[in-house]
């Protein structure tokens, strides 16, 4: 009986192993492109200026593509459960490519937003399906292993992206930063398409439209509103406007989504212990990452003097470390699971933040490598373990949906804690500059007001040679000192983070309730297959 229930609850395809390698290889191309399409384009955005001009507009060209690839991946995920992860992929890599061809073929800056924003689209499918297409067809223990090396692969492409973005632009052409991931996206496309076989969908699915609409613009306008924020400031009256529509817009969508028949984030999913617990975990890292990737190069620029290509280069140990403890993590959670894994993960996450808080501009630069090491030591242990959790804690069905949960949390904590930190930084430095413009000192009250409102100048090299030598360090010391909060913001929120996971169920306890759930759906398929007529007996 217990076999008959169990082949019934979860009617896993069977994928021989040249298949799932032409699988996994499609699915691993498709997010290296879309990986290194959020990092290759910034090194050639100098040369996109001066082609297109529209400088005011610079930072929506990232705007745009980080939008639209945030706010559509729980729908993705959501389509991929009704409708099969095989269409969905497709779709969205042809949007992706699409958006690619006509961004190349930008003839102004309006446009390339425009198009980036397409892009983005697309984008949003292809990183949570393709993490849900490798939950579909490896079992848990392969799993964590195949997770680990897509972590590899997200990061090779953000060590490589800025590298590559740069050498096409000298070499070629801007346009050619765009136009190289089409061939790559079709080979992806295609073998995706030839290889991924999957039952046809006979019933005809009830699709939340309503839901899908609101959850859209809500998380559209919250976004516009952190990306604003880092220019007007987060509490700036228009800003707070739209997080308020925002806000209200979520309060409608949950009303929807308990009565819609099929909703596009099943609010029951919040009920498992697990999932609620690695999404909020998930948000918590994400402010914790994106914050040390934002403000890292200000950090290493604007206060210790680095140059652009020196302060890139700080997060290669971050990201090298990453990659390797997700892969050396995917191997450990076999043996001892995922709880140990993320909240020692946590833990290590933690203590860099706090060593990043306490580094000032007199310690030997060697120190601020290693501390980078331990930040991407530590997400590389939580980020995979958070996704293996959540895909081993619910039923097949709800697997498009659960892995896209995923993503969509941290980047929606990364988002919000990109814009609280510049919150943060633009607050302290103008405490800082107004402190030094008050002593008797080289800076002028001017002057702290100028640089108060544009922090960024003192990562210009135009901007800085203008400054005198006596000012410039009073500038770096008040940058020093104001990016200290920023980083202890970091240290808080893994330190929540560590505290939320120690709520993760032990492995033997989530078993035990998803058993109890997929037993529950089992009994009544295999019922239901007993009331019917039994068409396939008359064909033996």
């Amino acid at each position: 009986m217990n076999d008959e229930l169990r082949t019934a609850s979860e009617a896993v395809p069977e994928f021989s192993r040249k298949r799932r390698i032409a699988i996994t290889a499609g699915v691993m191309t498709g997010m290296f492109i879309a990986a290194l399409e959020a990092t290759v384009v910034g090194t050639a955005m100098p040369t996109v200026i001066a082609s297109l001009g529209g400088l005011n507009h610079y930072s929506w060209v990232f705007s745009a593509y980080l939008v639209t690839s945030t706010v559509t991946v729980p729908v993705w995920g959501k389509l991929s459960d009704l409708y099969g992860r095989r269409l969905l992929y497709q779709i969205g890599i042809g949007i992706f490519l699409l958006g690619t061809l006509l961004s190349g073929l930008s003839t102004s800056m309006t446009q390339l937003i425009i198009f980036r924003a397409i892009q983005g689209l697309g984008a949003g499918a292809l990183i949570p399906l393709g993490m849900t297409i490798i939950g579909d067809i490896f079992t848990v223990e392969e799993r964590a292993k195949m997770q680990a090396y897509f972590s590899g692969v997200w990061g090779f492409s953000s060590i490589i992206g800025p590298v590559v973005g740069g050498f096409i632009t000298d070499q070629l052409n801007w346009r050619w930063v765009f136009f190289i991931n089409l061939p790559i996206g079709i080979v992806a496309a295609v073998i995706i398409g030839l290889a991924l076989h999957e039952p046809k969908v006979r019933n005809r699915p009830t699709i939340d439209y309503a839901g899908a609409v609101l959850l859209m613009t809500a998380i559209s306008l919250l976004m516009f509103a952190m990306a604003e924020g880092e220019g007007a400031g987060i509490f700036a009256s228009q800003n707070l406007l739209l997080v308020g529509v925002a806000v209200v817009m979520l309060a409608v969508f949950v009303l929807v989504e308990k009565r819609a028949a099929d909703p596009i984030i099943p609010l029951d999913l919040f009920l498992n212990k697990t999932v609620s617990i690695a999404v909020l975990a998930g948000f918590l890292g994400g402010i914790a990452m994106f914050g040390v990737i934002s403000f890292i190069p200000l950090f290493a620029q604007g206060s210790l003097g680095f140059t652009a290509t020196e302060a890139g280069s700080l997060l290669t140990p971050l990201m090298l470390t990453w990659v390797t403890m997700s892969v050396i993590g995917g191997r450990l959670m076999l043996r001892v699971g995922y709880r140990i894994i993320t909240i020692f993960g946590y833990a290590v996450l933690t203590l860099g933040f706090v060593f990043l808080a306490l580094f000032d501009r007199d310690t030997n630069y060697v120190w601020l490598y290693v501390d980078l090491m331990i930040i991407g030591a530590g997400l590389g242990l939580t980020m995979l373990t958070l996704l293996i959790a959540v895909q081993q804690a619910v039923e097949r069905s709800k697997l498009g949906i659960a892995t896209s949960l995923n993503q969509f949390s941290r980047s929606i904590g990364g988002a919000l804690g990109v814009a609280v930190m510049g919150a943060v930084l633009t607050a302290g430095l103008a405490s800082e500059l107004r402190r030094s413009a008050s002593a008797s000192g080289p800076l002028t009250e001017a002057q702290a007001i100028a640089f108060a409102s544009n922090p960024n100048a003192l990562v210009e090299p135009e901007a800085r040679a203008e400054v005198p030598a006596e000012t410039l360090a009073v500038l770096q010391s008040a940058l020093a000192e104001a990016i200290h909060p920023v980083f202890w913001v970091g240290a808080f929120t893994a330190g929540l983070g560590l505290i939320v996971v120690l709520f993760l169920p032990k492995e033997n306890e989530e078993e035990e309730a998803v058993d109890g759930e997929r037993l529950i759906m089992a009994e009544q398929t295999v019922i239901n297959a007993r009331n019917q007529p039994d068409i396939h007996r008359g064909h033996s």
